[in-house]
């Protein structure tokens, strides 16, 4: 038995009209055949099935206003008419040729034998995303949860998204393991919701006080409070693991939300004491894997193999698409920024009383927005037939992040529009959500241009690939301190950055793309000339 959950049917969309039902409680349904129409503040939606089997519930009327992530209909086996109409879902029980049953993994239980026992079915979570990595599972089963607990951390094409419980209740089965594949729309895994459940839920363990001599059974004291006798907010699976570890939530700094901690916090509070994780756990933190040593070893002559997967499998897809869809041209020009980071230097007190670190990556933005101004194309992208050009009305600049799990390009939405406060403000918040692995799907789309900003790292020149479907990049090399001569012919100290740019040729010539550099460079030798131009 599963409940059929409404999945996301567009941005911003929480709720939606019932105009018609296209089946019946009792009739037997197909995979993808049209079950129900939607209507929405935009247009009119067709829900498919998402798999073959049998409706025995319609939650709702025609008419109805249904809730997006809410059940909408129910389907059940009907095994007794050989129908399979429920999914054959990770670690459940499935009949093998001898007759016996396969047990699955250890500890997993089929959801219909818990009664009362619903499938959490995995929402859309991307634009054409239809599958996702299971990085990190935060509870296990016959935990309890709280409504929009976190629950699992899935990887897609994209970044890192964390689930949350739709509602309070008892988990029953979970149907993925750490590392396997889990398909949007179907059953990720079971709960009792706790109106349902007969079970109590676990007690959460008494705040005691060393002074007092009272232990847990694992013979340290189980402080789940503060000082002020206020309860520390963490998942069952967090407390288990702080127990096992012997530590106090009190004395770890929560990451999550209101101050919650979260299973990395303990991770990352093991780590700072130096403490080992046990055998075979796996101690990464925001979900990336342990790696096996790469190249030579002093033990073995062995070669090592390493799959690629995850966000390194889909930066590897992308680079090869765009280096062999996409002539690319490069161009590379000095730029004299003495003038931009004293003016940096003088505001940065300023901003940092108002809680803003202030570099010089929204001055670039800021300066890059205005000069798209005058050359549009470089805001612009191509179709795939290259028989049209799309000017984009927004000017989304992304900056290309190294995070712990590879590559990512989140982008600060209407640069043209923001104050340079305001965009220095965005860097900081999409840098420390990308290097977490938690950037929000809004912040990854819609991008128009890019910068990569490889000159932190070291390196002067680089050849940047297009990160489509955009169509110009530029790579920013190191500053360094340079001799150059002055307007009397004298040599003076000048700080100079290279610029690298590549842009996309079927659309892009040479010239374009050296004037269009030529007055983003105008802006950065003399910032205060943005004034200006500033709407």
């Amino acid at each position: 038995m599963s409940d059929f959950i409404l999945p996301d049917i567009g941005e911003g969309i929480v709720e939606c009209e019932l105009v018609k039902w296209l089946v019946s409680e009792g009739d037997l349904i197909e995979e993808d055949q049209p079950v129900v129409e939607v209507m929405t503040d935009k247009a009119l939606v067709e829900i498919p099935a998402p798999y073959k089997g049998r409706v025995t519930r319609l939650y709702h009327k025609e008419g109805d206003i249904a809730k997006v992530h809410a059940p909408l209909f129910e389907l059940v086996g009907e095994s007794a008419e050989g129908v399979d109409s429920e999914p054959k879902r990770p670690g459940a029980k499935q009949q093998v040729a001898g007759g016996e049953p396969d047990p699955g993994p250890a500890g997993a239980t089929m959801a219909a034998e818990n009664e009362g026992s619903e499938d959490f079915i995995l929402p859309d979570i991307g634009e054409g995303i239809v599958e996702c990595e299971v990085v990190d599972w935060r509870i296990a089963e016959d935990d309890d949860i709280e409504e929009d607990q976190p629950v699992v951390d899935v990887m897609t094409d994209k970044a890192t998204v964390e689930i949350t419980a739709p509602k309070a209740g008892r988990v029953t089965q979970l149907y993925y393991q750490k590392g396997t594949l889990a398909r949007v729309h179907s059953p990720l895994f079971a709960f009792i919701p706790r109106e349902r459940d007969a079970k109590p839920p676990a007690q959460a363990p008494k705040r005691t006080t060393p002074s007092q001599g009272s232990v847990s059974e694992s013979g340290f004291a189980a402080t789940t409070t503060t000082a002020g006798g206020q309860r520390i907010p963490a998942s069952p699976a967090v407390r288990r693991l702080s127990r096992e570890h012997k530590l106090t939530l009190a004395d770890i700094e929560g990451s999550g939300k209101d101050g919650r901690v979260l299973k990395a916090d303990v991770l990352a509070h093991l780590e700072q004491a130096g403490q080992n994780a046990r055998s075979g756990r796996r101690t990464g933190t925001s979900g990336k894997r342990a790696r096996k040593p790469r190249g030579l070893t002093e033990q073995s002559g062995e070669v090592i193999v390493e799959a690629i997967l995850g966000m390194q499998a889909v930066m590897a897809k992308r680079m090869v698409e765009s280096a062999s869809t996409i002539p690319h041209f490069n161009f590379s020009e000095d730029i004299d920024v003495t003038e931009l980071l004293n003016l940096r230097q003088q505001l940065k007190p300023e901003a940092e009383a108002r809680g803003t670190r202030l570099t010089a990556m929204p001055f670039f933005m800021k300066a890059m927005s205005l000069a798209l101004v005058e050359f549009p194309i470089l805001n612009s992208r191509v179709n795939d037939e290259v028989t049209e050009i799309h000017y984009q009305p927004r000017c989304n600049i992304g900056m290309a992040v190294d995070s712990k799990m590879g590559l990512i390009v989140p982008n600060i939405k209407g640069v043209e529009q923001l104050t340079v406060l305001e965009i220095a403000d965005e860097v900081a918040r999409l840098t420390k959500a990308a290097r977490e692995g938690r950037v929000n799907q809004e912040d990854l789309k819609d991008g128009t241009i890019t910068i990569s900003n490889i000159g932190a790292l070291g390196g002067i020149h680089a050849a940047p690939i297009i990160n489509a479907p955009e169509v110009a990049i530029v790579a920013l090399g190191r500053t360094q301190r340079l001799p150059r001569f002055d307007a009397d012919g004298q040599v003076v100290a000048r700080s100079i950055m290279t610029a690298s740019w590549a842009g996309d040729h079927r659309i892009i010539d040479g010239g374009t793309i050296a004037r269009f550099c030529n007055r983003w460079k105008g802006y950065l030798e003399s910032p205060q000339s943005m004034l200006l131009h500033m709407g």
